[in-house]
This record gives C-alpha cells, sequence and structure tokens, in this order.
C-alpha cells in the first residue's frame, strides 16, 4: 500500500482522534480526517499545535511515529510505542549482545551500501564521477577507521549541488529540504525498527548518550541519497523556504521503488525488510543483511503496490 505523511505545518491545529482516524480542526471546526491504517507518521512544524492523549496512544498502539520538528525542519523529538513486536525481549537481549567486531562489520556494510546510494544519485544527475564513487566503497573497513564515509561526502556534495554548497542542518533552503527529506526517511526507519522487534537505542555505530534514536540513524544511512535526489531534482524551485508542494513530494520518497531479488517494492517495506534481516541476524538466524539491488528503476506510478501482500 502507499503510505501517507500527515504534515501539520499551520499554527493552531488541534490534533484528536477520532473512529479510528486522526483528525484535524482549526478555529473554524474539522478540517480533514485520516484513517491511521493509512498513516505512515506523522510530522508537526506548527506552533501552537495540540493533540489529545487519546490519539498519542493510538498513534503508539498501531507503531505510527510522531515527530515533533523544530527550526528548519529538523525533527526535535520522536515519539515511538513502548514495544512493537511479540519478540521484543528475546531481541533486545540478542541485540544487545552483538559483539564489537560484528557491529563493526555491520557498519561497513552499511557505508559502503550508502556510498552505492551516493554513486546512484549522481548517475541520475548526469555526473559522470559516480563511477569512481562507487569505487570509493571498495575502500571502507570494518567499522570505517579510515572515515571513508565523509571523504565520500564532500566528493559527493560537490558533484550533486555544486562546488558552493555546504551541508548545513541549520541551513535555510536546500539544506531546510534535506532536513524535511531526513525528516520523513527517519521516521519510516524507526517505524521499521520497532515493528522488527528491536530497540532504536541501540545503534551500531551511532553511540550517543543523547541519541535515543541510534539505531534508526545507523540503518537509515544509504535511503539518504533518496531524498537527496528529490531535492536535486528541484533545485531550482527549492532554494527558499520548503513549500507545500516540495512537502508532497518528498513525502512520496518512502513510497518510492527500489529494485530486489524478489522485485520491485516501495522504500518503506525495503526499510522493514531490512531491519527484520537485522533482528534475525542478533539472533542466529540470518548471516547478512538484507538489500536491495537498485533504486530509482521504476516509477511508482506504474507499481500497484496495494495489490502486494
Amino acid at each position: 500500500m502507499t503510505w501517507r505523511v500527515v504534515d501539520i505545518a499551520e499554527e493552531g491545529r488541534v490534533l484528536s482522534l477520532s473512529r479510528g482516524s486522526l483528525k484535524v480542526s482549526g478555529n473554524d471546526g474539522e478540517l480533514g480526517r485520516v484513517p491511521l491504517s493509512d498513516i505512515q507518521c506523522v510530522l508537526v512544524h506548527g506552533h501552537g499545535a495540540m493533540l489529545s492523549l487519546s490519539l498519542g496512544a493510538a498513534l503508539a498502539e498501531a507503531g505510527i511515529p510522531l515527530v515533533l520538528c523544530g527550526r528548519n525542519h529538523a525533527p526535535a523529538a520522536l515519539s515511538l510505542p513502548v514495544s512493537g513486536n511479540f519478540e521484543q525481549a528475546a531481541r533486545l537481549t540478542a541485540q544487545a549482545s552483538l559483539s564489537l567486531p560484528r557491529r563493526k562489520q555491520l557498519w561497513r556494510r552499511l557505508v559502503m551500501a550508502k556510498i552505492a546510494s551516493q554513486a546512484r544519485a549522481l548517475e541520475l544527475a548526469g555526473q559522470p564521477d559516480h563511477a569512481r564513487l562507487a569505487g570509493l566503497a571498495k575502500s571502507v573497513r570494518s567499522g570505517d577507521p579510515d572515515n571513508v564515509e565523509a571523504r565520500a561526502a564532500r566528493f559527493y556534495w560537490r558533484r550533486l549541488m555544486g562546488k558552493d554548497f555546504r551541508r548545513d542542518p541549520d541551513g535555510d533552503g536546500l539544506n531546510a529540504h534535506l532536513n524535511y527529506g531526513y525528516a520523513v526517511v527517519r521516521a519510516a526507519m524507526a517505524r521499521a525498527v520497532v515493528a522488527a522487534g528491536l530497540t532504536p537505542g541501540l545503534g551500531l555505530h551511532h553511540r550517543s548518550r543523547l541519541n535515543a534514536f541510534q539505531l534508526v540513524d545507523d540503518l537509515m544511512e544509504p535511503f539518504r541519497p533518496l531524498a537527496d535526489h528529490a531535492v536535486w531534482r528541484n533545485r531550482k524551485d527549492w532554494a527558499r523556504e520548503v513549500g507545500a508542494e516540495a512537502k508532497r513530494e518528498l513525502a512520496q520518497v518512502v513510497n518510492g521503488a527500489m529494485a530486489t531479488a524478489a522485485g520491485a517494492n516501495t522504500v518503506s517495506r525495503v526499510m522493514s525488510t531490512l531491519a527484520h534481516s537485522l533482528a534475525e541476524l542478533c539472533m542466529g538466524e540470518a548471516t547478512e543483511l538484507s538489500w536491495p539491488l537498485d533504486w530509482g528503476l521504476v516509477a511508482q506510478t506504474e507499481l500497484d503496490f496495494a495489490n502486494r501482500p
């Protein structure tokens, strides 16, 4: 199915639960409803927005992330359910028991996948240097002690957005659009992590005590270039504030297509498969992370995901 990202950007909105749906109201009464079963995540940007306790509990029970965004559309808080899988206790223990060498190997795989995804973004942008970036992935060692990820980022941004572009999470314009796209990707990955019975707070590489979503930030890295490509494609029109049209397009990043061994599937389902493969790996039921073959090969409009099991 195609998930919907609910974005609350206007001031003074009231969010409540009504018959299994998220109801949005304003000063003039009800503005609309969205069934919880259709929602990927809820992003709240508007100042003065209010949310009922019953809705917050219902979102958690349905495994729907609630993202509160601050300045420049960067997430300030992310709400997730306490439990999301009947095997969560066993998987939490297994996740916490992953050895350091194993975590380093898994981080190496994620960095390689991220660089390959960045190279794909450059290829779709018509940059002839994409093969050089793809080749850089081969030099990543366990744990990435040489920080190839950062070297690849410097190479990547100069060619994708231009020599004068600087990635700044506090910046406006294209940087703010990237923040919004990453918020969508992060929320989708958070949902996949919890549904797989993993805990977001135990990362493979990210280990900050101030970050309660370390694993989410680890696993979402290879998906960031999907948002990058959307921003690059609209760079001439998205140079200022993040408008409604930009939000609609960026929200569709998680509904885009990826080619997998089992055929084309949505990004959100690929995320779910990746998270479940990590859970199985922690439990000794798998040896490798599941990763797609490619992305951007199939237009989402050409696929009927609603009919997929």
